[in-house]
């Protein structure tokens, strides 16, 4: 139809509490407890076109992360892992995708309102769409331009930081929005000590002397799972990974390379910070070479362990 954003144009059906719907059917009531109190928690996981075909990319780690998620907040996701798992699968051969990105949300629905969800029955729904590179195409390459938000990222004793929460997202939005506001591509934003946390939707690295540094759990960041990827691809090619860094904003000014991981953003270079330059201002080398293993590894799906394959897991 018009009226939809292009990037769901191709979408036929979505997955809602145990069935299949059509797009234009996909709907919850206005007074959804989630819609107001932010009650909700989700993941962002891709299927990536491999030699073997389509296959979901460490699609264990985002599930178990997924219910985590939701365990916090005591949403009791009324379906197995299993059920869900099966049910991506068959959404993704119904719309024949070969590449998407993969969207589990599970939430407080239609009940009485009040902070406290009561009642609310939990929601859970699945959707699938072909999303490219999530800064652009020409940032994977090119590398993007970034600024330090005025937004810090909330702490761990405000707001659980290893749950991946719908509502918390709101912090990310501000941090986005004035980035793209005063003309930068994304964000990095501080935790409240006012050392580098990550972006609003990716981890950071820093390269400095050919080591590696990427902030530790305990700085307010969510542990990605395309960052514990980097890591892992980083030490099997003999770099020294500081994975649990405390980074200052002035150590990013000086840093050899900067890249940020993410399920959407993958592997992009930072070129830039507040517009002083990182490095040369390109792609540096040590970024150059995880980027092309972590490419050539969805690509190549070689890995089994890592990769549900969506017509071969019957």
């Amino acid at each position: 139809m018009s009226d939809r954003p292009e990037m769901f144009e191709a979408v036929d059906e979505v997955w809602m509490d145990g069935e299949f719907v059509d797009f234009e059917d996909a709907n919850v009531h206005l007074l959804t407890h989630a819609l107001h109190y932010g009650t909700g928690v989700f993941e962002g996981v891709r299927c990536y076109e491999t030699e073997e075909g389509p296959a979901i990319f460490r699609w264990e780690e985002h599930l178990d992360r997924f219910y985590n998620s939701a365990e916090v907040y005591d949403i009791e996701i009324p379906f197995e892992k299993q059920e869900l798992t099966e049910a991506t699968e068959e959404l993704i051969r119904r719309e024949g995708f070969e590449s998407c990105y993969i969207r589990p949300i599970a939430f407080y629905g239609y009940g009485p309102l009040g902070l406290n969800p009561g009642k609310s029955p939990v929601q859970v729904g699945l959707a699938v769409w072909p999303w490219g590179a999530y800064l652009g195409e020409e940032a994977l390459e090119d590398g993007v331009d970034v600024a330090v938000s005025s937004w810090r990222k909330y702490a761990s004793s405000q707001i659980p930081t290893n749950a991946k929460t719908t509502g918390t997202y709101v912090n990310s939005v501000l941090a986005s929005l004035e980035a793209k506001e005063n003309g930068y591509t994304e964000a990095i934003v501080l935790n409240k000590e006012g050392n580098v946390a990550e972006g609003p939707g990716e981890n950071i690295f820093l390269v400095r002397d050919g080591e590696i540094y990427t902030t530790g759990l305990a700085e307010s960041i969510l542990d990605g799972i395309t960052r514990r990827t980097a890591i892992e691809l980083a030490e099997e090619r003999g770099y020294t990974v500081h994975d649990d860094a405390t980074i200052s904003r002035g150590e990013l000014y000086t840093a050899d390379e900067l890249f940020f991981t993410g399920t959407a953003a993958e592997v992009t270079p930072i070129r830039s910070v507040d517009d002083n330059e990182i490095g040369t201002g390109t792609k540096g080398p040590v970024t150059d070479e995880l980027q092309t293993a972590f490419f050539d590894l969805v690509e190549s799906g070689e890995r089994e362990e890592w990769f549900r394959y969506v017509y071969s897991n019957d």
